[in-house]
């Protein structure tokens, strides 16, 4: 082992979409600063931010049920829905900045206008559904949202999921064309390329093995070298642990407090996913249904038509699945590697609160691909199984934590775990994540930087016109924003929307 091999002001542990945004945004607010990242896998973004191991839906609740809350009167709880619109609206806010200021180019390679749909049947889901629209359509940020329960109305919008389909029970669907689908991998990948414009140093096949804290309050890590085996320590004032799965064991060895009690349950999703251009040419939407009962979040089912490498598929899913791994290319003994004395109890709890999820999961893992494809004719009715594959998608690792609602408890979104110091910050969590980059590491920012932050606070500004104010108090700023983002993205106008239904409509 030798001595220090570098000093740095930022270590970034992680290249994925979290490094990619966070490094992006400092690059911006202090262009001096030295930022080296270690990325343990060949490249960026092939982890749970690659395109084919998420769904890359922008979530901004415009079609997610899982988000609104039916209250005990039977009214609407939109309150979460309207905080998950906000953040995406930031994230689209940054990446405007960033096209605009050609800091990255061809928008269109990472994101695209998508109507989204939620589409529901039954009696009581359609009442649901229908109130649903009522409390939302009345909000500005998600103006322009229909509703129907014509069935010749949803051939319209949605032919292959009514084709040959039998309307013997109430069905109903939302639809907004302001929706996106977004390749969370392509967009990691053009940061990276930015960062080391900006001369980012990037170590790919560098797994950090082991963190402390010095005397001087900075950070001293032990990185290897996976093509040698060598291993070197580097030291930063700074470090943000973005490791996806992997991000709770290096925030267990950093030893800070307020690490301590928390553990991780890992779900793996499955997809089944179509490339046959005469069926994907059908289907021009994210069409998300409800979970079932016992089903995390995550596991909501949808049909999505996605745009990758330029060439359409559809994916429907996902299948929970379980691996003790907390990523893909993680080891078996993760899931037991992450248990410590300070967390046992919290874990234990976790456990036998939520037998009907392990439940759940044991029966998702012991599916055969016919009773999958028996999901997928809830949505498409006439899905035949010789033209779906099945595509394993990436590990999550849901938060386990002790909370006001009791030990144990499952988290679902994403978290923060920063030292009181602000030297070093990890983020946990799974959905909706990616969607909502930018917004967290802002919460990274002013939790790990106050003391910069008013002299940041007008770059801040002007990379995300928004900050510091609430979109729903202004909804002069939503159109503003709205117009400068699609005109910038490059994102089809309503007109282009109108042409692909007619084009749907004929199909």
């Amino acid at each position: 082992m030798s001595n220090i091999q570098s000093e740095t002001d930022v270590i970034l542990i992680g290249a994925g979409i979290m490094s990619a945004t966070l490094g992006s945004m400092l690059k911006e607010l202090a262009p001096d600063w030295e930022i080296t990242v270690f990325e343990k896998l060949e490249s960026a973004g092939e982890e749970s931010s690659n395109e084919w191991n998420n769904a890359g839906t922008g979530h901004s609740s415009l079609c997610e049920l899982n988000y609104t809350a039916e209250k005990q009167d039977g009214s609407i709880e939109i309150s979460k829905a309207v905080k998950v619109n906000e953040e995406f609206q930031v994230s689209k806010q940054f990446w405007t900045y960033l096209v605009k200021s050609q800091l990255i180019q061809n928008p269109k390679d990472f994101i695209i206008q998508l109507p989204h749909m939620s589409f529901v049947q039954g009696e009581s889901n359609v009442s649901f559904l229908k109130k649903r629209f009522e409390a939302l359509s009345k909000h500005p940020l998600f103006d322009g949202m229909e509703f129907t329960d014509n069935p010749e109305k949803l051939k319209e919008w949605i032919p292959l999921m009514m084709a040959d389909r039998k309307v013997d029970n109430p069905i109903a669907a939302t639809k907004i064309d302001s929706g996106t689908d977004v390749n969370f991998g392509a967009l990691t990948r053009k940061l990276f390329d930015h960062l080391e414009n900006e001369n980012v140093k990037v170590h790919y096949k560098h797994s950090v093995d082991s963190l402390k804290r010095t005397s001087d309050g900075s950070w001293q890590l032990k990185v290897r070298n996976l093509y040698t085996g060598e291993s070197k320590l580097h030291k930063a004032k700074f470090v943000f642990i973005g490791a996806g799965g992997g991000s709770l064991h290096l925030l267990q060895k950093s030893g800070i407090p307020e690490g301590k009690g928390i553990g991780g349950f890992p779900v793996s999703g499955l997809f089944l996913v179509c490339k046959k251009p005469e069926i994907v040419e059908q289907h021009f939407a994210k069409v998300y249904g409800k979970a079932p009962v016992g089903a995390p979040p995550m596991s909501v089912p949808h049909l999505d038509t996605r745009f990758i490498d330029q060439k359409k598929s559809l994916f429907f899913g996902p299948f929970a699945g379980f691996s003790p791994k907390f990523l893909k290319t993680g080891s078996l003994f993760d899931l037991f590697m992450s248990i410590k004395m300070n967390n046992m109890t919290t874990m234990v709890a976790a456990g036998l609160k939520n037998f009907s999820l392990t439940k759940y999961l044991i029966n998702q893992v012991m599916l055969s691909k016919e009773q999958r494809m028996e999901a997928l004719r809830e949505f498409v009715p006439d899905a035949k199984s010789e033209d779906w594959e099945l595509l394993v998608a990436g590990q999550r690792v849901q938060v386990i934590k002790d909370t006001d609602s009791g030990k144990g408890t499952l988290q679902f979104g994403t978290e923060v775990i920063s030292a009181a110091d602000g030297s070093i910050a990890a983020l946990l969590g799974a959905s909706p994540g990616a969607s909502t980059a930018v917004s967290v590491m802002l919460e990274v920012i002013e939790k790990c930087f106050p003391q910069q932050i008013k002299e940041w606070e007008p770059k801040i500004k002007e990379m995300i016109p928004s900050y510091g104010k609430s979109l729903s108090d202004h909804p002069e700023l939503i159109k503003e924003i709205s117009n400068s983002a699609n005109q910038t993205l490059d994102l089809v106008d309503k007109g282009e929307s109108d042409e692909k239904r007619e084009h749907l409509q004929e199909v």
